[in-house]
């Protein structure tokens, strides 16, 4: 990694550390969540592959400004995030989120990628954050929100509101969330311990279910 890069991505990250430092809360469930978002909840992939070769050639899409520089970012983001080049891979999410507009099409895909970058790394607030940028502004409900929102809520230890995002779960889909049997059809891009957390979640909320609303 070309250490321009790191060193203008840390800057970059400090600054939307300072933008975020009184983020907002998530909002409060709405009742259903219907909406696929086949955009946002979806690996960024600029180049087919993950091994040295293929981030070699992130890297020349990066510095040669490609159509698809902003791609190259985000997928070698993840690349350094999951081997442990934590720093490093925040510092390129960051340059990648600074680099696109409010409204740019990737931009709740970067967001829901590096949540579950930050999430699996154990930062489960940051994790929060991202999703609820991922979601801020957007009308769709998107049916990923729900089980995604439940899982972090109650890693992070807010247990209430992971069941009533749990609840909004149930409610859209009562024949998919109310048998965790369902979980590895509906989730497989999760791992085992995140569907055995989700368990516990539909737990909770099968012994004391919420009121709508």
């Amino acid at each position: 990694m070309d250490m321009g890069y790191l060193r203008s991505g840390l800057c970059a990250l400090g600054l939307l550390l300072a933008s975020t430092a009184g983020a907002q809360t998530l909002p409060a469930p709405a009742e259903f969540y219907f909406d696929d978002d086949a955009r946002t909840a979806v690996p960024i992939v600029a180049i087919a592959g993950d091994d040295d070769q293929t981030h070699a050639r992130l890297m020349q899409l990066i510095d040669r400004n490609a159509r698809t520089a902003d791609q190259a970012r985000a997928q070698l983001a993840r690349a350094l995030m999951q081997t442990g080049r934590e720093d490093t891979g925040r510092a390129l999410y960051t340059q990648t989120i600074a680099a696109l507009s409010p409204r740019a099409p990737l931009r709740s895909a970067v967001h829901w990628n590096y949540a579950w970058d930050l999430y699996r790394l154990g930062h489960y607030d940051e994790a929060l954050e991202q999703w609820r940028q991922s979601l801020d502004g957007r009308l769709l409900k998107p049916s990923w929100a729900p089980p995604t929102l439940a899982l972090a809520l109650w890693s992070a230890g807010r247990r209430d509101e992971a069941v009533r995002w749990y609840a909004a779960a149930v409610r859209t889909e009562p024949t998919q969330w109310s048998d965790p049997a369902r979980y590895p059809a509906l989730l497989p891009g999760w791992a085992e311990r995140e569907r055995a957390t989700l368990t516990e979640v539909f737990n909770a909320w099968r012994a004391a279910p919420p009121a709508w609303p």
